[in-house]
Parts: structure tokens; C-alpha cells; sequence
């Protein structure tokens, strides 16, 4: 079967061996290329995604790609998908900040079956298979028992592309502050959601992600007992502002960020 045990395990070898092409390249220079202005891509980025989709090919015969740096479309995909993310936090790797992370989700029929975020320079390994919970290193994890935002800590992204965004980015820092125990910006979205799943951190919110930032990530938050929702509690859709938390908490995350929500489709990633 696609999502079997055995295809999870294989997943996560091929995905760890693509952490030695970041490792190698750690020591380099970056030879960096720009998306956008600050919308960045360096030769890792391209070397990671092409080793994987070679990889993956034979491991789900028919399954198609949707990966961040050749993916021509980012509407949510019929039948069997591989949805990566070869270099998550791409800004970070170029200024050698460790939280760099590979996210790789087998997609079927609206949703992960399987997921896996490695950060290599921190050597995590973080993994799910859908009714089975979730793992970092083998070891299970599960999301933290904060009961308030009072008692949370609280992670963010900001959007490449702040065009029309910025009032909003502002109002909800403005929101959270006050209300949480602190926030962080980690600069890769896998990471924020592999830190919800694993309880170090108990709220995360982006606006702007693609489906190669959360799709991996969203199915370790709820195998480890967290929830995933767009702002306003709803199901979460590609294009949709994303909330994830330990579950405890994400009602009152709602009431507080919900009516800032503005849902116009995705159109950047976390920076």
C-alpha cells in the first residue's frame, strides 16, 4: 500500500540522505539567486529537489510532484502527489542558520498521508504516517498541555511579498504579544510545525504559505495531538491562512486572530 509503514521508512532514508547534499553545501558558498527580491534559491535548493524526485519516482510508481522550485501549479492535487519542499528557510541556510528544513508529504484524496521533516543541520528527524502518531528520531512525540495563550509560546512567518499584507502582519504581532508568553520567528514553516508537533512550541500562525511549507508539517501537528485550521477554525484549504496548535489553545488563538483573517490565495512563502 502507498502509505504503508514500509513506503514511510524508505521516504525517510531517501529524505536523510538528501540532508548530506545540505550538509556538504553548509561549508560552501551559496551561489544565490533571486525569486523575488528577497524571495531567495541557491544551487541546494535545486540540488535537494532533484535528488529527491529521482529518489521518490520508483518508490510510488504514478505518483506525480509537486515540489517548490520546478512546480508549475500550486492547486491541490488529484490522485497520488509527492509535495516538497527541498530547502525550507532557504534565507537561513544562505546565512547559515540551522533551522533549514526538508519537507516532503505524500498527498492523496485532500490530505498527507505521510510526512517527513528533516532538519539536517540540527539532526531531527521528524516523521508521521496518518493513524499512526509521530516521531522525531524514532522517538514519539506529542504537542504540549499549554492550556492558555497566557502559558504559550507562540511562532510566526512573515511573507516574502508584503504587498496589501503588512497592516494585517502588524495588527496580529500587536494581538499576540500581549496575550502569549513570547514569540519566535524561526524562518521555516516545516520547522514552526515540527516544533508545535514535539510541544516546544504551542501556537504557530503564516499567512502566504504554499502547499510545500505546511503539507508534510500539518500532518505532524495532528498525529501528535495538535489541530490545523485556517484562521477562523475552518478547514484548512491550499491558499488559506494557516493556524496550528496543541489543540488546547486554539480556540481562544481563533477568537483573537480569526477577524483578521483575509483569505486571498497564497502567494508566498515564509522568508
Amino acid at each position: 500500500m502507498f502509505s504503508s509503514q514500509k513506503v514511510l521508512q524508505e521516504c525517510m532514508e531517501i529524505v536523510l540522505q538528501s540532508g548530506n547534499i545540505v550538509r556538504e553545501h553548509w561549508a560552501r558558498p551559496s551561489n544565490v539567486m533571486h525569486k523575488g527580491r528577497i524571495d531567495l534559491v541557491t544551487q541546494t535548493d535545486l540540488a535537494v529537489e532533484a535528488f529527491l524526485k529521482e529518489k521518490l519516482a520508483g518508490l510510488v510508481p504514478g505518483a506525480a510532484f509537486m515540489a517548490e522550485e520546478s512546480s508549475q501549479s500550486e492547486r491541490e492535487p488529484d490522485g497520488l502527489c509527492w509535495i516538497i519542499d527541498p530547502v525550507d528557510g532557504t534565507t537561513n541556510f544562505v546565512h547559515r542558520i540551522p533551522q533549514v528544513a526538508t519537507s516532503v508529504a505524500l498527498w492523496h484524496n485532500g490530505r498527507a498521508e505521510l510526512g517527513v521533516v528533516n532538519i539536517p543541520m540540527m539532526h531531527e528527524c521528524f516523521s508521521a504516517r496518518r493513524g499512526q502518531g509521530a516521531f522525531v528520531n524514532d522517538v514519539p512525540l506529542a504537542v504540549s498541555k499549554a492550556q492558555t495563550l497566557g502559558d504559550s509560546l507562540v511562532a510566526t512567518g512573515f511573507p516574502y511579498d508584503f504587498t496589501g499584507r503588512l497592516d494585517r502582519v502588524l495588527a496580529r504581532l500587536a494581538l499576540v504579544l500581549p496575550k502569549s508568553q513570547g514569540l519566535r520567528r524561526m524562518g521555516a514553516a516545516a520547522v514552526d510545525l515540527a516544533y508545535v508537533a514535539c510541544g516546544r512550541v504551542d501556537m504557530f500562525y503564516e499567512e502566504g504559505l504554499k502547499p510545500w511549507d505546511f503539507a508534510a508539517g500539518m500532518l505532524l501537528v495532528e498525529e501528535a495531538g495538535g489541530k490545523v485550521t485556517n484562521m477562523r477554525g475552518d478547514p484548512l484549504h491550499f491558499g488559506d491562512v494557516l493556524l496550528a496548535s496543541n489543540g488546547l489553545v486554539h480556540e481562544e488563538s481563533v477568537a483573537l486572530l480569526g477577524p483578521t483573517d483575509v483569505t486571498s490565495g497564497a502567494t508566498s512563502g515564509a522568508a
